[in-house]
């Protein structure tokens, strides 16, 4: 283990059988007008933007490709976030040393498996995978070895972690991230889009070999590889279901009162079922901003609705009986028909801990120092050291014998890893201990 910070790297050293050291084959586009020593911007992949794969042949050809490749494969997932109900992919990118890069359409090629089976005994790398792994498995994609670029980054200790942030600082070339808020629902896409996508894994795969020298340099490479693993247990299981999603509206604190919350509740669910019809957002049907007023107000006519925030768009004024009639369902709710507060799963808010049980704000306390100062030594964020809310359950309910073993078992049925126990241990049981005055 060392304190030295993470190095920066223009170049990384070749893979046996890679291309040689510049190791970043120079790109496309990159230019040579830049300062000396300054990040070049990457504006086309090194083999030019190619077109969305589409039809049964071609992905025929893509997975012979990808299956005569070498080495790792860069992979990465556009969805239309904020414009679409589901989070389906709308194109799935990938690279591969002596395949290049491949973009696919999953609209028309839903079914991706025949790729999986191509790919499926090498190394996948993502970043931020936990974000494209669900969509992914939609389509039959599920690594079984993985490396996540942002992970890595955070365990070796680095501030920015974001893909463009990463590249340049570790390989000196700058990404454009404009189109990352895209809808790429849409087709055709634009060429400057396809552009963008296909330079997101186009450096992929010489990051994962940056962030895996830092990572052995700091010591770090089985924290890592044990991160990785419970990222594919995670992938591999189906999205929780929540018991009542309209809980979460934005806003709904300022909603008082059961027959408001009713009416948070009806509108919700009227619009949750306009929005899975359209395959589109839910705010673009009706911001939650509007539920709330609408809540909060409980208008009767149109003319009163339509003059509250949120309901003078075009769209939303033609849905109006549709809100009207939600909100006369809950206003015609019964008494024990009308929302009760949930049942608090786990310990409450820590705010309220001094004042409901000042022995475990005192624990709470003394763990969430334990966790800051470690996470400080070890060069990394106290959240990937340990969730906050394994902590706040732990000090909550301890267990009933306070040792080291009895402490990470607790742990692990959280869900943490040996290495963070490693780490933690026996700092963390020694502060459950409640001090001797």
């Amino acid at each position: 283990m060392t304190d030295e910070p993470p190095l920066r790297r223009r170049a990384v050293e070749s893979r046996t059988g890679d291309a040689p050291p510049s190791a970043v084959p120079e790109p496309a586009g990159a230019g040579t007008e830049q300062p000396s020593g300054g990040p070049v911007p990457l504006t086309a992949p090194r083999d030019g933007t190619p077109q969305p794969v589409a039809t049964p042949a071609e992905l025929d050809a893509v997975v012979a490709r990808f299956a005569a490749g070498s080495g790792p494969v860069a992979l990465d997932a556009e969805r239309a976030s904020g414009y679409r109900y589901s989070q389906r992919a709308y194109l799935v990118q990938l690279r591969r040393a002596g395949a290049g890069t491949t973009l696919i359409d999953p609209l028309p090629l839903p079914d991706l498996t025949a790729l999986d089976e191509a790919i499926g005994g090498t190394e996948w790398v993502l970043h931020a995978a936990s974000q494209d792994l669900p969509c992914l498995a939609e389509l039959g994609l599920r690594p079984r070895r993985l490396f996540d670029t942002e992970l890595a980054a955070r365990l070796a200790g680095f501030e920015r972690v974001g893909l463009a942030a990463l590249t340049e600082q570790l390989l000196g070339y700058t990404l454009e991230k404009h189109h990352s808020a895209a809808d790429w629902s849409s087709r055709p896409l634009p060429e400057s889009w396809l552009t963008y996508a296909a330079l997101d894994v186009e450096m992929l795969v010489d990051l994962r070999d940056a962030l895996d020298a830092e990572l052995a340099r700091q010591g770090k490479s089985e924290w890592a590889a044990e991160e990785f693993a419970a990222l594919i247990a995670w992938g591999a299981r189906p999205p929780r279901v929540r018991a009542e999603p309209w809980r979460r509206t934005s806003g709904i604190h300022r909603v008082r009162g059961s027959r408001a919350q009713a009416r948070v509740r009806s509108l919700w669910y009227a619009r949750d079922q306009i929005a899975a019809r359209r395959d589109a957002a839910p705010g673009r049907v009706l911001p939650d901003s509007a539920i709330v007023a609408a809540a909060e107000l409980d208008p009767k006519d149109e003319k009163t609705l339509l003059t509250l925030p949120g309901f003078g768009g075009r769209s939303v004024r033609r849905l109006a009986r549709t809100w009207l009639t939600a909100l006369d369902d809950a206003r015609q709710l019964p008494e024990d028909a009308l929302p009760v507060a949930p049942a608090v799963e786990g310990p409450p808010p820590p705010h309220r801990w001094a004042e409901r049980d000042p022995v475990a704000a005192g624990r709470l306390a003394r763990c969430r120092e334990v966790v800051v100062r470690l996470a400080g030594e070890h060069r990394l964020p106290p959240e990937n050291l340990i969730t906050p809310d394994s902590v706040r359950r732990l000090a909550w309910q301890p267990p009933d014998e306070i040792t080291g073993e009895t402490v990470a078992e607790t742990l692990r049925g959280f869900g943490a890893r040996e290495w963070q126990l490693s780490l933690l241990l026996p700092a963390l049981a020694e502060a459950l201990l409640t001090p001797i005055p």
